[in-house]
């Protein structure tokens, strides 16, 4: 079964990133801001779209994440699980296909997000220090979702 939002999912992703819940049906938005640096970023996760039968058929989520930001728009679709972290204060949204896996981060003191796309499954469990200087940052955000993806088959 492909992965779905529960409303305790959404709570627990608001906690994580201080701030309140705005539903509209299966959309729900979050803002985020920062007053230091008078940043803003928008977070809408949208759950039970309408998907093409193909998609319905290969168990494809139902779901995707958008941030809006100053000068910016990322989206992670067919999300396949997310990490909330109270300690980091900050939570990851991923979407695995084959053997890339894409993400999302969304931090929530500093309003904001970062998106790393179709990093190789290899690089999530290889010696960092191994690795170029360019590819670090994603491997490392990333790596923690192996053990996570490794129940979801």
């Amino acid at each position: 079964m492909a992965f779905t939002f529960s409303e305790a999912d959404i709570q627990r992703i608001a906690d994580v990133l201080g701030t309140t819940i705005k539903r509209d049906a299966q959309v729900f938005r979050l803002e985020l801001f920062d007053d230091e640096s008078n940043r803003r970023l928008k977070l809408e996760i949208v759950t039970g779209l309408a998907l093409p039968p193909a998609l319905e058929e290969a168990d494809f989520p139902d779901n995707l994440v958008s941030a809006w930001g100053h000068s910016s728009f990322l989206q992670l679709q067919g999300v396949t699980g997310f990490i909330a972290s109270q300690e980091l204060g900050e939570v990851i949204f991923f979407a695995k296909r084959n053997d890339t896996t894409s993400g999302l981060v969304i931090e929530g003191m500093t309003a904001g997000c970062s998106l790393y796309a179709h990093v190789d499954a290899r690089l999530l469990s290889t010696d960092f220090t191994q690795l170029a200087p360019e590819l670090v940052m994603s491997s490392v955000a990333l790596s923690m979702t192996e053990s996570l993806f490794d129940d979801l088959g």
